[in-house]
């Protein structure tokens, strides 16, 4: 069965992301507002009647700035870790919100979704994998490094979205200050284009269909760079960049027969 899958804004400005079945839908975050989050849903012809949660990586303002109006506007259940909901930022969730454990499954309807660990400057940052019968799309942006979880994780995913943060020479010589740069590159701010072009070249799965790459920095990278670099090695995957002003169009993941093996162990993140 078919997952739809579409980026409605992916970069420091706000993250939000759609993924579901022909029923129901999760966005991942909210970090555009909630007139443009219905305004771009609406233009791809998807219904925000059918999103039936939010599940929210962490608690930086890029991923969570239109969350408080979304819920209240329409009543859509909150998923966020108890460590993030206790940071100030979502404090008010607190009451509205429900907790998810790493590597416990969440059904929401007939779509299972899957916390995963991540590096990153947050109280308890999560990327996710949302499956429906044999199809599977995984969530990975915002990752200081890449490690086992993402490896293993990303070896199971019909179509991905995943972080191409920084070109290490353009963050080298550009004019960010010492203390950013070091932030972004440091093992928990952002993979690199090497980074994530390396990961997609050795761990791809060969039913991988589409790669959305996002996050792209608005100073330290151009998307015509990050196309060029993946496309040259595509093979039959479909190279998309998620852009920091629009939409994506809507994508159609179907799975192969044989069901992809969620690797769920418990790996020691430190």
């Amino acid at each position: 069965m078919a997952l739809t899958l579409a980026s409605l804004n992916s970069g420091s400005n706000g993250n939000c992301y759609y993924v579901g079945n022909a029923e129901e839908a999760v966005l991942i975050d909210a970090g555009i507002s909630c007139r443009e989050t219905e305004r771009r849903l609406k233009r791809l012809g998807l219904s925000i009647e059918r999103v039936k949660a939010i599940f929210i990586t962490h608690e930086h303002g890029d991923h969570i700035s239109g969350l408080h109006k979304l819920v209240k506007r329409h009543n859509i259940p909150v998923y966020v870790s108890l460590a993030t909901r206790q940071s100030f930022s979502l404090e008010w969730s607190i009451k509205l919100s429900h907790s998810f454990t790493t590597y416990q499954p969440v059904a929401i309807g007939d779509l299972t979704v899957t916390p995963l660990p991540k590096y990153h400057d947050a109280a308890d940052p999560h990327s996710f994998l949302i499956t429906h019968q044999n199809t599977t799309v995984g969530v990975f942006t915002d990752m200081g490094r890449v490690c086992k979880h993402l490896i293993n994780n990303f070896k199971q995913c019909h179509a991905a979205i995943l972080e191409s943060n920084y070109d290490e020479e353009m963050l080298e010589t550009g004019g960010y200050p010492l203390h950013l740069k070091n932030r972004i590159r440091g093992g928990f701010g952002h993979i690199s284009n090497r980074q994530a072009l390396q990961l997609f070249m050795e761990h791809r799965p060969e039913f991988m269909s589409y790669l959305l790459l996002g996050h792209l920095s608005h100073h330290n990278n151009k998307p015509e760079l990050v196309a060029n670099m993946f496309n040259a090695v595509a093979g039959n995957t479909k190279i998309v960049i998620a852009s920091r002003y629009r939409e994506t169009e809507v994508f159609q993941v179907n799975a192969i027969p044989a069901k992809p093996r969620l690797v769920a162990e418990q790996l020691q993140l430190f």
